[in-house]
């Protein structure tokens, strides 16, 4: 069951957010206005998750290959599918659920917000630049929704003067920290090429396949 989980956990999360959205539209009205934008900034990380992992998916090819160029093991290193599993569920979940439950810590709430917001540094520079294009999996939640739900939250506490300079500045670090916690932390100590934990090859290559294969020559 938990291999099972290991290498379906984005498929999982598609069906959270069907799940979630029924309730954003039958008892979306039990939430106050801050708690239903941070619902649909997690709502919209679980699309930015199947995006990169389930279709067109290939993340962890773009991130091994094209971002870390690895060519002795690059199914499993630096980013194999236990480190990847254990980030964007126990950990990602935590970070974007939590805020929910405390909507009058601002500072959460935009730490929360601005993590979707600065995938737009990896997705929208880093990884069109090394692979030469103008999309990659990922980029389509980031600019269509992590954007728009980030910038109207920011709005709602803006215009409402729910927070001073010092609480957009924690709000940042927060997301910076968060990046940080949630995903290169966990590479950095968890990975190793003799890792029993592999991506399989479903899920090594999913957009530009042929172009990211060539790279492993």
């Amino acid at each position: 069951m938990t291999n099972y989980l290991r290498h379906n956990w984005y498929h999982i999360g598609g069906i959270l957010f069907a799940a979630l959205s029924f309730f954003y539209i039958f008892g979306g009205d039990s939430l106050s206005s801050i708690q239903t934008i941070l619902l649909a900034s997690f709502m919209a990380m679980l699309i930015h998750q199947c995006e990169e992992y389930s279709w067109p998916g290939g993340f962890p090819s773009m991130s091994n290959i094209v971002m870390c160029r690895e060519k002795q093991a690059p199914d499993r290193y630096p980013f194999n599918a236990n480190q990847c599993w254990i980030s964007n569920t126990f950990l990602t979940y935590a970070f974007y659920i939590i805020p929910i439950f405390l909507p009058k810590m601002i500072w959460l709430g935009l730490a929360q917000v601005m993590l979707g917001m600065l995938q737009i540094i990896a997705h929208g520079i880093m990884m069109n630049i090394r692979l030469k294009s103008i999309y990659n999996p990922g980029l389509g939640a980031t600019v269509f929704l992590q954007w728009p739900i980030g910038i109207y939250y920011i709005h709602y506490v803006a215009v409402r003067d729910l927070a001073g300079a010092g609480t957009y500045a924690i709000g940042l670090i927060g997301a910076i920290a968060g990046a940080c916690i949630l995903f290169l932390i966990p590479i950095a100590v968890m990975r190793t090429r003799n890792t029993k934990y592999p991506f399989y090859k479903n899920e090594m290559y999913g957009f530009a396949e042929k172009k990211i294969r060539s790279m492993l020559s």
